[in-house]
């Protein structure tokens, strides 16, 4: 309800966070050079993770070599925590971009969703909310010193 009622700040919410030198309060488990990672704050599972460039792109074409390298690392890096921190079955990895494929926010992202064997519940379907079994300052907890390893 948070995310349905919350009043949407002018401006991305990315740039805005990758600027402020709060980590653990935006939820940003690790910053490299040219991108960043960060818990979701509206996750889908445990340990849904965002990679950003922290420079704003709209578009795959607009990424310098770098930027897209560092982004392909961080997924790779992101992958490895999650596997020894969650232990889950599976991974969604993918990106929306542009609106028509369900991009809300104009800053490139990707996303790195933790899957695990019968994840789904009944809450979406009678509900239309999504349980989460553990505190996203938990979980930046438990991953955010894994990314330092």
């Amino acid at each position: 309800m948070r995310y349905v009622r919350e009043v949407r700040r002018l401006g991305c919410f990315l740039c805005t966070k990758a600027k402020e030198k709060e980590d653990r309060r935006n939820y940003i488990v690790y910053r490299a050079e040219e991108a960043f990672v960060m818990l979701n704050a509206f996750p889908y599972n445990n340990g849904h993770l965002l990679i950003a460039p922290y420079r704003h792109v709209a578009k795959m074409g607009g990424l310098t070599e770098g930027e897209f390298r560092s982004l392909l690392s961080l997924v790779r890096r992101s992958v490895d925590v999650l596997e020894r921190a969650l232990s889950p079955d599976g991974f969604n990895v993918g990106m929306n971009l542009g609106k028509a494929a369900g991009a809300g926010a104009e800053h490139l992202h990707v996303h790195v969703v933790p899957r695990w064997e019968g994840d789904t519940n009944f809450m979406p379907v009678i509900g239309a909310v999504k349980v989460i079994p553990e505190h996203l300052l938990a979980t930046y907890d438990r991953l955010a010193p894994l990314f330092r390893e």
